[in-house]
């Protein structure tokens, strides 16, 4: 790529900016790289920005110039016990748009007390891999529209906000389901890469306080300690008081917080 160097008017200090590629950017001083920074476009669609530097005035630089050549709106994350990069987003003119708190859920039936745990009458969990994609779809998108409709999508996990166009349901095998016999009411999302995470967990809102999403998580964290997995991970939005219950009532443990930031 043809790198054009950026220096900022910030200060005298010998850092100069060169975006190598078209979402990375390097900070060079006399040659020695003290800092870099990347753009990625998440699923959603949303443009997210990280920077990882020496020291600030190599943040500051390459902050500058990202923004400059970026389109808005921008956004990253940030642990919130990170205090020396919040400050450094804030600066640049990141502000908070949201905060998620981060559990690690135990798996074992015996601790969360899901061992005996049944779906109500006339529901049953169709395993992950097993379910049929178009009522998915259908389940997908009718608790989309309920919860923007209501809480808004700010409160979901951001990962799940949905993308300006196009498909949400990127790969139908995470997915298990609450099934009644006509239509699906529920369903959970489970990732695993390194460690188990639990992306989503919902349910029609017609369905709601029956017990369906107990049934979906019990059968969900039974899999995986079926699988030898002792703990799996999720992220709670900080105003969704229902999901931060079903969690806790498990035994999950609040771990760290997340910070979203915009600008």
């Amino acid at each position: 790529m043809n790198t054009t160097p950026f220096t900022s008017g910030l200060s005298d200090h010998a850092v100069t900016i060169t975006r190598v590629a078209d979402t990375q950017w390097h900070a060079l001083d006399d040659d020695l790289v003290v800092g870099r920074g990347h753009a990625q476009h998440r699923p959603d669609g949303r443009l997210f920005v990280s920077i990882d530097a020496w020291h600030d005035t190599a943040f500051d630089r390459l902050a500058e110039a990202m923004l400059a050549q970026l389109p808005t709106p921008l956004y990253t994350v940030v642990d919130e016990a990170d205090v020396e990069l919040t400050a450094g987003w804030r600066r640049a003119g990141f502000t908070t748009l949201r905060r998620e708190w981060e559990y690690v859920v135990p798996t074992d039936p015996q601790v969360t007390g899901l061992e005996a745990l049944l779906p109500p009458p006339g529901v049953t969990i169709v395993p992950a891999g097993q379910t049929h994609e178009g009522p998915l779809r259908a389940v997908d998108r009718a608790i989309r529209d309920e919860v923007e409709a209501t809480a808004g999508w700010q409160s979901m996990p951001a990962e799940v906000i949905p993308r300006p166009v196009g498909d949400t349901i990127v790969d139908p095998s995470k997915y298990a389901v609450a099934a009644a016999p006509d239509r699906y009411l529920g369903l959970i999302r489970v990732v695993t890469v390194i460690r188990p995470r639990i992306g989503l967990v919902a349910v029609r809102a017609g369905e709601q306080r029956r017990g369906i999403a107990r049934a979906l998580l019990a059968h969900a964290l039974g899999r995986l300690h079926d699988s030898g997995f002792t703990e799996a991970w999720t992220e709670v939005h900080e105003s969704n008081r229902a999901a931060s219950a079903l969690f806790e009532g498990v035994g999950a443990r609040p771990m760290s917080s997340n910070l979203e930031l915009v600008r």
